[in-house]
């Protein structure tokens, strides 16, 4: 395991997530230590999302909203998997559950955890823990949407395979995690 030793850490943005300044030193592939070197941390819980598939009609579930960060590049409004934060206390597994529910109004049938990664690790500790979560027309049990007070309004929409497959051939889904676990589907849908 390589050597890092950090000189000072410091706490500069604290509200939605958090941002931390450091001054460290790390052990270089040579077994030298590096200089001193400056590096911000966007410190964020772990999150959970999950390509949910209805069994019944054979379709992918994937959601439109707003996102704020991607108006400077975009019109703002992406299509992507659900997604959240984990709360604390509590595991994935329920994170993921609470999410599917809140924001696709669908109560899992079946779940498989597809991989956990980091998305952005040059500046951010947030890990992503992806999931294939199974419904059926009988586990519909509320109409999704988001949650008021969180200022969510989702549009739940769905997708045969070939329109997935068109819509990320077109560069209309453009987000990493939804890319990914599609990409998974594709490879193990048989």
């Amino acid at each position: 395991m390589q050597k890092v030793i950090i000189e000072e850490e410091k706490q500069i943005f604290d509200n939605f997530f958090k941002v931390y300044k450091a001054r460290l030193q790390f052990e270089k592939f040579d077994g030298t230590i590096s200089p001193s070197v400056e590096r911000l941390n966007f410190r964020r819980s772990d999150a959970v999302a999950a390509l949910i598939y209805n069994e019944d009609t054979n379709k992918i579930i994937l959601i439109n909203q707003f996102r704020y960060p991607t108006l400077e590049k975009d019109t703002g409004w992406i299509t992507e998997i659900v997604a959240g934060m984990i709360d604390e206390g509590e595991t994935p597994q329920e994170a993921i559950e609470r999410e599917v529910l809140e924001e696709a109004g669908y109560k899992s049938i079946g779940s498989r955890l597809i991989c956990s990664f980091y998305s952005t690790p040059g500046g951010s500790s947030e890990r992503i823990n992806l999931f294939f979560i199974n419904v059926n027309n009988n586990s519909r049990i509320n109409n999704g949407g988001g949650l008021q007070n969180e200022g969510e309004d989702i549009k739940i929409m769905e997708f045969s395979l070939e329109e997935v497959k068109e819509l990320i051939d077109n560069g209309k889904i453009f987000d990493a995690k939804t890319i990914i676990a599609l990409q998974w589907f594709m490879l193990n849908k048989n």
